[in-house]
């Protein structure tokens, strides 16, 4: 699998908008596209329900070396085979997290990849100063998928990035109209979750972000 530092396109397979049947239909598109990495983000599904759903994926984004991220639930990770787990500012620590997404075969397999979600510079810079492997930061828009949290906007994109060594994905409201924007304001990496699950063709809107973040 690529290292975290040559991805650039963060896929979620987000099951508020994506229907639960077709979740190996948009994970192929999406993997088709050309995204870098996936998450599976479900706020209004239980534990068993994702892991479900991750078991179902987990064969078709291993076939495609792309790494699979729990959101929420990093327990999960060593039980479904994924690779890593999200967490948001109230989850657990990271190392906690990290913790409960080790493996049974320690040694034997890469550590799991722990991200977290950030919303400002402090909190951008804490996260890797607690061991993050990346993060992602934002939203710089105001997005659908985070309802009443207010958009950070663009002006500490590239501070964040002078800042913090970790991999950063941009997040947010992020789509093929505000792109060329959030990339002239400094970002290298986006995470697009909306506007990519609801284009009418995932795998070619996909394609055409990843053309525009370059290599």
């Amino acid at each position: 699998m690529k290292n975290l530092s040559q991805m650039r396109l963060y896929g979620i397979l987000d099951l508020g908008i994506t229907p639960i049947v077709d979740a190996e239909r948009v994970t192929s598109a999406l993997i088709e596209g050309g995204i870098d990495i996936l998450q599976i983000r479900a706020k209004n599904s239980d534990e068993a329900e994702i892991e479900s759903v991750a078991h179902r994926i987990v064969s078709l984004t291993e076939s495609a070396s792309i790494p699979l991220i729990i959101n929420d639930f990093p327990q999960l990770v060593p039980s479904v085979g994924a690779q890593g787990a999200h967490l948001g500012q109230g989850d657990f620590t990271i190392s906690d997290g990290r913790w409960r997404a080790g493996r049974s075969l320690a040694g034997e397999v890469p550590p799991p990849i722990i991200g977290r979600s950030t919303h400002s510079f402090d909190q951008a810079v804490e996260a890797e100063n607690q061991g993050a492997d990346y993060i992602g930061f934002g939203p710089l828009y105001p997005t659908p998928t985070k309802p009443g949290r207010p958009a950070i906007g663009l002006d500490d994109i590239r501070k964040v990035h002078q800042a913090v060594a970790i991999p950063i994905f941009c997040i947010g409201g992020i789509n093929l109209q505000t792109l060329d924007q959030v990339v002239a304001a400094g970002a290298k990496r986006v995470v697009i979750v909306s506007a990519l699950l609801k284009a009418n063709d995932i795998a070619h809107y996909a394609a055409t972000a990843k053309a525009m973040l370059g290599e």
